[in-house]
């Protein structure tokens, strides 16, 4: 497996995208995203989301151009790592779904499928596809039903709500008000449905990286 690259970890850059922010962030917008990270804790999201053991719910969803994608017609195909990002407006997503992309060669070769889920509008999630040059599937989970399934979703306090959606318009990217986003989780599911790997973490500038979800996809027999 010579295209593994894996040792370029992708924590490593988040962490000095969120070094550099915060060292010109004013303090009150410092403070007002340190207690979302901590409001996500406290609604006991990772205590009550799907993990390890447990079975994957189906799903299906439209692709960036219409399609339907169906969770269970790519089990049969081999295992799935399932991702969910925040937003083409998220620069910690955008690095993350880059980093994907690079990795995807290495998911592959494990006959493996990536897909990634969105609660952002289909014309969005397009965008942010073609931007960055997507090679696998990203579905558009609106109004966060996927995730809810999953049990990944929390909501935003209304102090970022608010900083989301004067600096964005987080209301028009998802088409709707209601202030929810999805952890940005990560699981890897066997063939027969059942999750092998979770990564779950209400610090959304935390990811899964590369080499545990190839680890994971190891240990599942071929």
């Amino acid at each position: 497996m010579s295209t593994d690259n894996t040792n370029a970890g992708l924590q490593a850059t988040l962490d000095n995208a969120k070094n550099t922010w915060e060292a010109k962030a004013p303090e009150q917008i410092k403070e007002i995203y340190a207690e979302g990270i901590a409001d996500v804790a406290r609604q006991n999201v990772i205590e009550n989301a799907k993990k390890n053991d447990d079975k994957a719910p189906n799903f299906t969803l439209t692709n960036a151009t219409g399609k339907a994608v169906q969770l269970s017609d790519y089990l049969k195909k081999g295992p799935v790592v399932l991702t969910w990002y925040r937003g083409g407006w998220c620069p910690y997503c955008n690095m993350t779904l880059h980093y994907l992309q690079e990795q995807l060669p290495n998911i592959q070769l494990r006959g493996a499928s990536l897909l990634a889920l969105t609660p952002e509008l289909p014309d969005k999630s397009m965008s942010t596809a073609e931007k960055h040059q997507l090679q696998f599937e990203v579905l558009s989970d609106v109004g966060n039903k996927v995730a809810k399934d999953y049990g990944i979703v929390f909501k935003l306090t209304d102090a970022v709500a608010d900083s989301y959606q004067k600096g964005f318009d987080l209301h028009g990217f998802n088409g709707d008000e209601s202030d929810e986003l999805p952890l940005a989780a990560t699981y890897v599911i066997d063939k027969d449905g059942t999750i092998v790997y979770t990564f779950l973490d209400a610090e959304y500038r935390n990811r899964a990286e590369a080499k545990d979800i190839l680890a994971a996809l190891d240990t599942i027999k071929k």
